[in-house]
């Protein structure tokens, strides 16, 4: 198994930890801990390794299946990583909508023959059909992301449920990677939800503000869950029981809702920021769904990586290089950190910009 580096994670490892001002985040701003009640109990591991049965239940509910459904894992990025231990190998072939979180093609990549259908800018489509064409007999997964990271194109629940079609057509199976789903004011349904075919990963990072909890999970069908689960007693055996605490609080219904409408009401005001920062100086970008905008590159610098490299060294602000998504055109501006930060990171570009001019 050889992979590429994780171009987006080491520009965040060579910069994030420096600059003042962090305007690459791809998620709401982190509630506090003291929110919740921090005392799980003995700090042993979680029985059953696969999630406490009662809240796998409940989060199965959500996608209209069982508690045997759905696995618990370290973020939305070791569910993905298991389903893609779980479904390819050498003889395998997946198709991946690009542009996308790299680990989402590079994993598939490492372990299977790839091929990449890209979104149609300025408005970043998906053409169903253009997936179909890519189809092979030897094709076990689709994979997208949805609402799209870096871009926020929230695809259609029509072009969703087109893509659930052509996968089970053909016998394959179609993740979702679903983490910005519930930052949508009307959210399509799952993936999971779709039928047997059907995959969704997501987490609490990006919608509920707790990506320091490290709590995902995946839900689908059993073949699916049982192999993943298999892969999963080498990485991570179980949960973190003090994560699994915090997200059966989080999870709650009163607390779930609360959280969720804060957390839209802040990304919707913080979009509404940025986009009249972007109109003021020019700059093009699809108006997303979630915390990101894929932005177009300020005239003057010759590829996003060498913007964001002037931007951190000047202002300590930091983006995130379009580079990273395979479009050196365009970087990735992220606002749902709470606002003040975000209105003295815009400051910072706007002294950026005039002294550019």
């Amino acid at each position: 198994m050889d992979i590429e580096p994780f171009t987006l994670e080491r520009w965040f490892a060579a910069h994030e930890h420096e600059a003042d001002i962090m305007l690459a985040e791809s998620g709401i701003r982190s509630l506090p801990a003291s929110r919740f009640d921090l005392d799980p109990g003995n700090l042993g591991y979680v029985i059953p390794t696969n999630g406490e049965p009662k809240l796998r239940a409940e989060v199965g509910a959500r996608y209209g299946r069982t508690a045997d459904e759905v696995l618990f894992t370290c973020g939305a990025q070791e569910a993905n990583f298991l389903v893609f231990l779980s479904l390819l190998n050498d003889d395998d072939h997946a198709v991946v909508v690009t542009p996308t979180y790299q680990s989402l093609h590079s994993v598939p990549e490492s372990l299977a023959d790839v091929t990449c259908v890209d979104l149609e800018p300025p408005e970043w489509t998906l053409d169903p059909d253009a997936v179909a064409k890519a189809i092979r007999p030897d094709t076990s997964l689709i994979v997208v992301n949805n609402p799209n990271n870096p871009t926020g194109r929230y695809h259609s629940q029509e072009t969703i449920e087109a893509l659930y079609e052509i996968a089970a057509d053909h016998g394959a199976y179609l993740l979702c990677d679903e983490v910005y789903r519930l930052l949508a004011e009307d959210p399509i349904p799952p993936v999971a939800s779709m039928g047997q075919y059907g995959i969704s990963t997501t987490s609490l990072t990006k919608a509920y503000g707790l990506a320091g909890l490290r709590f995902g999970w995946l839900a689908g069908p059993p073949e699916i869950i049982n192999a993943a689960w298999n892969w999963k007693d080498y990485t991570t055996i179980s949960p973190s029981p003090l994560s699994q605490h915090i997200a059966q609080q989080a999870l709650d219904t009163e607390n779930e809702r609360e959280i969720l409408t804060t957390n839209r009401t802040l990304a919707h005001k913080n979009r509404q920021t940025t986009r009249a920062f972007l109109d003021r100086h020019g700059l093009d970008w699809y108006d997303p769904v979630g915390v990101n905008g894929f932005v177009t590159v300020p005239d003057g610098f010759a590829t996003g990586m060498s913007f964001c490299e002037r931007v951190v060294r000047e202002e300590s602000v930091v983006l995130a290089p379009g580079d990273a998504f395979g479009y050196p055109n365009r970087f990735r501006i992220g606002f749902g950190l709470p606002s003040e930060a975000l209105t003295a990171g815009l400051s910072r570009l706007d002294t950026f910009f005039d002294r550019h001019s």
